[in-house]
């Protein structure tokens, strides 16, 4: 059949190649070395196939023939791309038939951690870092092609495994108690001993004082009353506290040293703490803080709490705001072993040498805080031991031996053995497993205990085998239907990142998973569970390149402004998730990606982006003015950050990501031999004019024609999507006016204005990035073509290949309706055939 086809399309096809390509595409000429001279259509082989799928695509997107020639009619175009697809899609089919359309692969390093978390119930586990970073196909890391399995990956996967399953082994016999411990900042030397640096530190900026609830304390702050009041007087220990004008940084870096995690777990953490207002210096130098002069604060002030095994190895917990009136701010969280809390607060500026000027003190004076105390509880145990522990020794007695060391007392240290194996796997695997891996992993157990290993040591042995073996690390698929321990798994895997918890492995055995009313209820179930946060960061970290923003960090002689801003970056980050939260938990029309009236910000980033009104650190959504150029992920801080380097920002840079991850249409790698273009910081030059001189380059003017154009209309933004009409540069002119957040004043000029002009290929020009959200909204089935098609690589691990098109068309017509509704193209991608087939 597949060889009919192929006849009968290369008869078909000749007159049409003949009319209109081969005058360039013969073997004389072979423009762009595409030499269809007697090329005959031969989709059984992988370069034939991948040629005629470019000349497909060409010819469908009236690309060609180029303009300068007469276009053919309709019919003639439609009779072709049939001629060429035809084949093409036959041979697809077939492929697939015979081997599935997603290749076999392993988790990857984001799914392996949150399985063990939740096979050990364990969600304070960090494995993702101990392991290699993972390989990347279609830009994701779901692909076999890039996770590759490596004698090294398997010894990490190892070294994994046994830290997990000796870090949920219970250590004592008694429960361990929980404890609710108050930290006095005036007992914490990180707080205390900064009230008195050292000749170069000494500047109040970058020292902490003392406050009795509103007042200062100049003699403690000179050393010359005492410290604290201490347990004697409770009341007037409440209100004792230590204030900050400045955020935690080297060398001010308060932290509640005086608490370590006792045990990795949950806890809840309670801050006290007010914002102040200390008044200005004395004249000449009235922006240096006078510490004796505090009053109740004018405004709340935004607190970062991390996490800090020292030294500085810091992992964020949350935010919150804290009052001008005293109060407790309170969150969980999960911490390591050994961590301590650090805050931060993190609006303030940043005192780096030399002469450094606070950027937010006025003549009236500065913002402040003041902590007084870090309350902990914890660790808050559901139950002991752990239902980790559980999981491996069921409920066999535990044994001290040392402080720290326990034994597990077996009286059938075999027959236990292998019963806790059977029950271990079958919660492991995502399948029935086979007689023969449960006898396979018995043996290692066996052997251990054979040659004299403990109990507990024996069965970790076997655990870890199992958590590195195929079952565990890879997803079992196989050609044609998946099976229903399959499909649970790939749904899973999709919308959690994780494995299947028991309501979904309960419907795969029951077999009817496969139904469309259960699958899309499952489906539909798992998006609103919290776990789905785990799918949200994921994909979007991949498909907008969101795990690299903190890949560069702004300059700090061109952006002081930003640079050191942490929350701003940490708020940056947070948006483009927040905005995919938002738009698929309320069904929003895919239209949204490029332009919508609201965004999801918290006060920095509406700061950041001009917009009245939003308080506190929290993000919410957030209506925007009309004429607003923000709306969509093209304009979101976050996503602007990722696409420049710090330094400078690129239309190249920037339009390629615009081609490639929001239309679906990646450029072609440049020409090895043409360099890239740079950016002059000095502001001889703008971008533009430097690209003009680029694209006079024959090879370089037909990708540039396509990629341009987006990115000149982001030109105005810098490279942290802050809104400019001019270019920052160094060296001669006169210097901006301001101060950066590291106390520094401006280097920078202003220099050349930006023009955000632009044209797109095949007509269509504007003048700045609103209009051109207007003419990418023109296609709009074209923007929900893409979204489904990234979220296909994501969900099965393959790129969508030119026979699975027809598939993604009839995804998009159950959802046109809806404006293609970004809930509703997921809930359809699960039940297509695409995803229920390998």
């Amino acid at each position: 059949m597949i060889i009919a086809i192929l006849l009968t399309a290369c008869l078909q096809d000749r007159p049409f190649l003949e009319k209109h390509c081969l005058e360039c595409h013969d073997k004389d000429n072979a423009k762009g070395g595409l030499n269809l001279d007697g090329l005959k259509l031969d989709p059984q082989d992988l370069k034939n196939f991948a040629v005629w799928v470019k000349v497909h695509d060409r010819v469908h997107d009236g690309e060609m023939p180029p303009d300068k020639k007469a276009k053919p009619a309709r019919a003639d175009v439609d009779a072709f791309l049939k001629s060429v697809a035809d084949p093409l899609v036959a041979a697809d089919q077939a492929r697939e038939a015979a081997e599935g359309r997603s290749i076999w692969r392993r988790l990857n390093r984001y799914e392996y951690e949150n399985t063990l978390r939740d096979l050990l119930q364990a969600p304070w586990l960090q494995i993702k870092e101990m392991l290699p970073e993972d390989g990347e196909r279609y830009r994701f890391n779901k692909a076999g092609e890039g996770l590759d399995v490596s004698h090294v990956q398997m010894a990490q996967y190892l070294l994994a495994a046994e830290y997990a399953l000796r870090e949920v082994t219970a250590n004592q016999v008694a429960r361990p108690e929980t404890t609710t411990t108050r930290y006095y900042t005036r007992d914490q030397k990180s707080f205390a001993n900064k009230m008195k640096f050292n000749e170069f530190n000494r500047s109040p900026e970058r020292a902490t004082f003392p406050v009795l609830g509103f007042e200062g304390q100049p003699k403690i702050r000179t050393g010359d009353g005492q410290l604290s009041v201490g347990p004697a007087d409770p009341a007037t220990r409440e209100k004792e506290g230590i204030g900050l004008v400045a955020g935690a940084y080297e060398p001010l870096e308060p932290k509640f040293n005086e608490f370590k995690a006792p045990r990795a777990g949950r806890y809840r953490l309670r801050l006290f703490a007010q914002s102040v207002w200390v008044g200005p210096g004395k004249e000449p130098k009235w922006w240096v803080p006078d510490l004796d002069n505090v009053a109740r604060g004018r405004r709340p002030e935004p607190i970062t709490l991390y996490s800090e095994i020292p030294p500085r190895l810091l992992r964020r917990l949350g935010a919150f705001d804290i009052t001008p009136d005293p109060a407790v701010a309170a969150m969980e969280t999960w911490l390591l072993k050994g961590e301590t809390i650090r805050p931060d607060a993190s609006r303030l500026f940043r005192s780096r040498p030399p002469n450094w000027h606070n950027p937010l003190a006025t003549k009236e004076g500065c913002p402040g805080v003041v902590y007084r105390w870090l309350e902990v509880e914890g660790p808050l145990l559901d139950q002991w031991p752990s239902a980790g522990h559980q999981l491996l020794f069921g409920d066999l007695p535990i044994r001290q031996t040392a402080p720290g060391k326990v034994e597990i007392d077996s009286a059938n240290p075999k027959a236990d053995a292998d019963r806790l194996l059977r029950a271990f796997i079958r919660k492991a695997y995502r399948r029935p497993a086979a007689e023969a891996d449960i006898a396979r992993f018995a043996q290692v157990i066996h052997k251990a205990l054979d040659g004299g290993i403990p109990f507990a040591d024996a069965m970790i042995a076997g655990y870890s085998a199992v958590l590195c073996s195929p079952g565990f690390v890879c997803l079992e698929e196989r050609p044609g239907w998946l099976d229903d321990d399959a499909l649970a798994s790939r749904l899973s895997y999709f919308l959690w990142n994780s494995p299947p918890d028991d309501a979904l492995r309960a419907a795969a055995e029951r077999g009817d998973l496969r139904r469309p009313d259960t699958l899309r209820a499952l489906a539909a179930r798992m998006i609103e569970d919290p776990k789905s946060t785990r799918f949200v960061d994921a994909f979007v970290d991949y498909w907008l390149d969101l795990r690299r923003v903190n890949a560069t960090s702004p300059d700090a002689e061109l952006y002081p402004d930003y640079y050191l801003d942490d929350l701003l970056v940490e708020s940056a980050d947070e948006e483009p998730r927040a905005t995919f939260e938002e738009l698929l938990h309320g069904n929003l029309p895919t239209r949204n990606v490029v332009a919508s009236d609201f965004v999801v910000v918290n006060e920095r980033l509406a700061a950041h982006y001009g917009l009245a009104g939003v308080e506190g650190v929290a993000f919410r959504r957030v209506s925007l003015p009309e004429g607003s150029v923000r709306g969509g992920f093209l304009t979101q801080a976050g996503v602007l950050k990722v696409t420049a380097n710090g330094t400078t920002t690129s239309p190249v840079l920037r339009g390629a990501w615009v081609m490639e991850r929001i239309l679906g249409k990646p450029a072609p790698p440049p020409p090895p031999s043409v360099p890239a273009v740079e950016p002059d910081i000095r502001g001889a030059t703008t971008i533009r004019e430097q690209l003009d001189k680029h694209r006079s380059l024959k090879t370089c003017a037909a990708c540039h024609s396509k990629i341009d154009p987006a990115g000149f209309a982001l030109e105005s933004f810098d490279v942290l999507g802050g809104w400019r009409r001019q270019y920052r540069a160094l060296g001669q002119g006169t210097k901006a006016a301001g101060y950066g957040k590291n106390g520094q004043p401006f280097a920078f000029h202003h220099g050349p204005e930006v023009d955000a002009s632009g044209e797109l290929p095949g007509g269509g020009a504007f003048k700045d990035i609103l209009e051109l959200k207007k003419l990418i909204l023109r296609d709009e089935r074209g923007i929900a073509r893409n979204l489904a098609r990234q979220l296909l690589v994501f969900a099965t691990g393959s790129g969508v290949r030119f026979g699975d098109r027809g598939q993604v068309e009839e995804i998009l017509d159950r959802t046109a309706d809806g404006g293609y509704g970004v809930k509703s193209i997921v809930l359809e991608i699960a039940l297509s055939g695409l995803f229920q087939r390998k």
